[in-house]
């Protein structure tokens, strides 16, 4: 193995750094022993902050029809949202199911193809079928307002973006918060902002899903061939020239793929926002969840899957499509192009026209209604009658051995030995700065008057995540070292990440019940699959020559993978934990729905009673604050190991 070039790196170079690595341990168990239970900080419902807060929303109640800042900046703002909102709706409910389903056909003929139309008219009809119509033309609705609010802002910026690198540094922090940002996180402000309602999720919304528009816009204008814009230049182009006729078309791709991810990340959001009484098809999965009846929410959770499977098969289709004209030209498909588009067209006006009209092109028929819900309930009841021993057995042992051990850790430690125990490993993972915007995270977490929930929700992220990394490691390396069985993982993979978080809890409902557990496998299953990807694309992205060099050398299977190519794939391996812990964390505060408790049930708590705003608000803040904790130390990672290998190879 010693005449394989690879730089492997050992986290203690020297042997007096592990002597005091050691000592580090030593002490901080000294001082636990030494101060356990002390300096703990136990959860208190009247904290002075969320009676500060319940102060501020009276403020913001009493004072919403007369502040100037309310009357021509918010309100105009939720007025706006709401006409727009408003208007998609009835569009969409004007035309009826046979009018939307004909003009999304049509659109998804000319854009991206017949199977893509297909599977659109499908997927719309399915609608129907699950008895969800409405719902899903609210949720359509709603998601439509927000990525058109989203694109509409976003690509903009992302222009700027691409072509200022001052203002990509300026705004790219900004867009980091907002992306680590648990969604649970945004309902509470814009909720007391905006009221709740459809306007406030369409906004909470626009604010998750526009980071990747404003990302990846930025990205295809910085693709552009230097060579291109320099011949642009040279021949006299203004900027706006440049802009409308170089940059914007070669850049036309990556912008559809934009529009993609925004689109991806909208209907995850808006599934979530029913919690601050968004119309569509969160409202039946949370009233199903709440009363734990898996068939009830399954018809709902099926209806979300089609519609994001459509939405993403449309989109990524209309984008390898416009390449793919881009490359065989304009001049030979034009006269087909127009009658496709202009057959396309008569056939939504038709059915535009037909729904518009007629009750029976309105209103989806009732006969042809069918329901999953019986079928699931009862191999939900043959699940919890022939595998609750095992299921059981399973959740008692991991509370017992691991969640309750470490819950006990964290809350009997003194909340500045907590603090210092991340600053310490955060100085030694990612550096000095992120270890000072950690500690300082945690230690607003404890100002906030949620020290206890917090290491509580630390608790079910921590051992979740453990779980999750176990599982994505190993199916990552399996994958990366046969491409067969890549090629059978990969479907259930794009599935599983085109799924919104919400359909995650049902599955672990039915195996677990409503307890924290439940959480933590909502969140394996939700943030698995981008590890796995993450894992895979490291061991893959091995050089072939490094793999031959150690197979030459004599070594075994055992030995390439532990000893060339996970230490090479560092990087990606990184990554993947800092991508599954920010997820894991998403999805452990959801869990507040169905027993998890701390964090997330303290939001949940907020939307519910007005007495616990003040709290609910102060546990989102805190949510926020623990993601950017996470995503400091685990990020940082990432490039301190990539530049600890750099110097050793120049050293």
């Amino acid at each position: 193995m010693s005449a394989v070039p690879v730089a492997v790196g050992r986290r203690f170079a020297w042997p007096w750094q592990r002597v005091a690595a050691a000592a580090t341990v030593l002490g901080v168990a000294v001082l636990y022993l030494a101060f356990r239970g002390q300096y703990v900080l136990p959860h208190d419902d009247d904290a002075g902050v969320f009676r500060a807060l319940n102060t501020v929303r009276d403020w913001v109640d009493d004072n919403r029809n007369s502040s100037p800042v309310f009357l021509f900046f918010v309100n105009q703002i939720r007025l706006g949202v709401a006409v727009l909102f408003d208007t998609l709706q009835a569009v969409l409910q004007g035309i009826g199911w046979l009018g939307v389903t004909g003009a999304v056909g049509a659109l998804a003929l000319v854009l991206a193809g017949w199977r893509t139309a297909l599977l659109a008219v499908a997927g719309f009809l399915a609608f129907g079928i699950l008895g969800l119509w409405e719902e899903s033309i609210d949720t359509l609705a709603l998601t439509l307002t927000a990525v058109l609010l989203s694109l509409a802002i976003g690509v903009p910026l992302g222009i700027l973006a691409g072509r200022s690198a001052r203002f990509r540094r300026l705004i790219t922090p900004v867009l980091d918060v907002m992306q680590i940002m648990p969604t649970f996180a945004y309902l509470a402000p814009m909720a007391l902002f905006f009221l709740i309602g459809a306007p406030a999720a369409a906004i909470a919304t626009l604010i998750y899903a526009i980071p990747p528009a404003i990302r990846i816009t930025a990205l295809g204008i910085r693709e552009v061939p230097h060579a291109s814009v320099e011949a642009a230049t040279s021949m006299g182009s203004t900027r706006w020239q440049l802009l409308r006729k170089v940059q914007l078309p070669m850049a036309k791709r990556t912008i559809v793929l934009a529009v993609n991810q925004t689109i991806m990340m909208a209907l995850a959001m808006v599934v979530i926002t029913a919690l601050i009484d968004a119309p569509g098809l969160g409202e039946p999965i949370i009233q199903a969840l709440e009363r734990v009846n898996v068939g009830g929410a399954f018809d709902a959770g099926l209806a979300i899957v089609i519609m994001a499977i459509v939405l993403d098969r449309l989109t990524v289709r209309a984008s390898q499509r416009v390449d793919t004209r881009n490359q065989e030209g304009r001049s030979s498909s034009v006269t087909r192009r127009r009658a496709l588009v202009l057959g396309a067209t008569a056939g939504a006006g038709l059915a535009i026209a037909a729904g518009a009209a007629t009750p029976q092109g309105r209103d989806f028929p009732e006969s042809w209604f069918f329901s999953f819900a019986q079928p699931v309930n009862t191999v939900v009841d043959w699940v919890e009658t022939n595998l609750f021993a095992v299921t059981d057995a399973v959740k008692n042992a991991l509370t017992a051995w691991l969640l309750n051990p470490m819950q006990h850790l964290l809350t009997t430690a003194p909340w500045w030995l907590v603090v210092a125990v991340v600053f310490g490993l955060g100085l030694r993972v990612s550096g000095l700065g992120p270890a000072l915007t950690a500690a300082a995270c945690l230690t607003a977490v404890a100002a906030l008057g949620l020290w206890q929930h917090g290491m509580e929700t630390l608790t079910t992220v921590l051992v979740a995540a453990a779980i999750t990394l176990a599982v994505g490691i190993v199916l990552g390396v399996v994958a990366g070292r046969s491409s067969r069985y890549a090629a059978v993982q990969r479907p259930f993979l794009d599935a599983a990440q085109t799924m919104p978080s919400f359909v995650y809890l049902l599955p672990a409902v039915a195996l677990f019940g409503a307890t924290r557990f439940t959480a933590i496998v909502a969140s394996v299953i939700y943030a698995a699959p981008p590890v796995i990807r993450l894992v895979e694309e490291g061991i893959r992205g091995v050089p072939p020559t490094v793999v031959e060099a150690a197979t030459a050398a004599g070594s075994t299977k055992g030995q390439l993978l532990w000893k060339v190519q996970l230490p090479m794939a560092r990087h990606a391996l990184l990554l993947a934990a800092n991508q599954g812990i920010i997820m894991v964390l998403a999805m452990v505060v959801v869990g507040g729905l169905v027993g998890a408790g701390a964090l997330g049930y303290d939001v949940v708590a907020g939307f519910a009673q007005r007495e616990d705003f003040g709290k609910g608000l102060a546990a989102g803040i805190a949510i926020v604050l623990l993601g950017v904790m996470l995503d400091r130390i685990t990020q940082g990672a990432g490039g301190r190991s990539a530049a600890e290998q750099a110097a050793r190879h120049t050293g």
